[in-house]
C-alpha cells in the first residue's frame, strides 16, 4: 500500500537553511581552530576550503533533506509531458 507523504512546509525550508548556515559555521570554525591550533598549515587549510567544504556542505544538506522530510521517492515523480505548441 502507498503511503501519501505531505510535502515539508515553511518551517522545514527554515530549518533546512538555518541547518545549512549552522553547518557552514561549524566547518569554518572546525577549520580555523584547527589552524589556529598548527594541526593544518595554510596550504591544507586551503586545501581543505576548496575541495572538502563543498563535500562536507554536500553531507549535511543530504542529511538535513532526509531529516526534514525532503527526501522524495520513485512514487512521487510525476511524468512529464511536452506539449505541442506549433501553430
Amino acid at each position: 500500500m502507498d503511503t501519501i507523504r505531505a510535502s515539508p512546509g515553511l518551517s522545514a525550508a527554515y530549518a533546512f537553511r538555518f541547518g545549512i548556515s549552522a553547518g557552514a559555521v561549524v566547518g569554518f570554525t572546525t577549520i580555523g581552530l584547527l589552524y589556529w591550533q598548527g594541526v593544518l598549515s595554510l596550504l591544507e587549510s586551503g586545501y581543505v576550503l576548496m575541495a572538502l567544504f563543498p563535500i562536507y556542505l554536500v553531507l549535511v544538506a543530504a542529511a538535513l533533506s532526509v531529516w526534514l522530510g525532503y527526501d522524495k521517492g520513485k512514487q512521487s515523480l510525476k511524468p512529464v509531458y511536452e506539449t505541442d505548441n506549433s501553430d
